[in-house]
């Protein structure tokens, strides 16, 4: 990582907590903590809130009216079959394969949007912000240029709660 931030490392959740709460009353938004598992303080404090659930709707509203009208198209007006005196149009049986071929769509689409959003794909050189910042630690990162003249208040906070590095 650049020169250009600071890192927060803290042994436990609790530390973390309270150094991120003091930090936010400072007025300094941190750029990204890094945590073991999920910390619920952390995430509302941070106010990053994902829309990967409103891609995953979309993608499964159209993925499901795109298979019904390509299944229509087939059943009833490319290849219309008329066996055992079923209606063309025999809807009921494109329900089972609209199902599944849309959570197919769902998840295969929303895969791929997560690991383009998140720039995540084979080969890329992971960046490493701390060595042990998800196994047992708990890294805050902040900008430096972010601080101004609360450089030392928020290394304080730092300090008293964790270190620096």
């Amino acid at each position: 990582m650049s020169k250009d931030y600071i890192l927060g490392v803290f042994n436990d959740e609790a530390t973390l907590v309270d150094a991120f709460e003091k930090v936010k009353e400072k007025g300094i938004q941190p750029v990204e903590v890094y945590t073991p598992y999920p910390i619920h303080e952390i995430l509302e404090g941070m106010g990053k809130k994902t829309k990967i659930t409103h891609a995953a709707f979309f993608f499964g509203l159209f993925a499901a009216i795109g298979i019904l009208a390509f299944l229509t198209y087939a059943a009833v007006f490319s290849w219309p079959l008329n066996y055992g005196g079923k209606p063309f149009n025999a809807f009921p049986s494109f329900i089972v394969v609209t199902i599944v071929t849309t959570i197919l769509c769902i998840t295969l689409l929303t895969l791929f949007t997560f690991s383009a959003r998140a720039k995540i794909f084979p080969g890329k050189v992971p960046e490493i912000v701390h060595d042990r910042a998800t196994d047992d630690k708990f890294v805050m990162v902040i900008d430096k240029k972010s601080l101004g003249k609360k450089d030392s208040e928020i290394q304080a906070i730092i300090k008293e709660h964790g270190k620096i590095e």
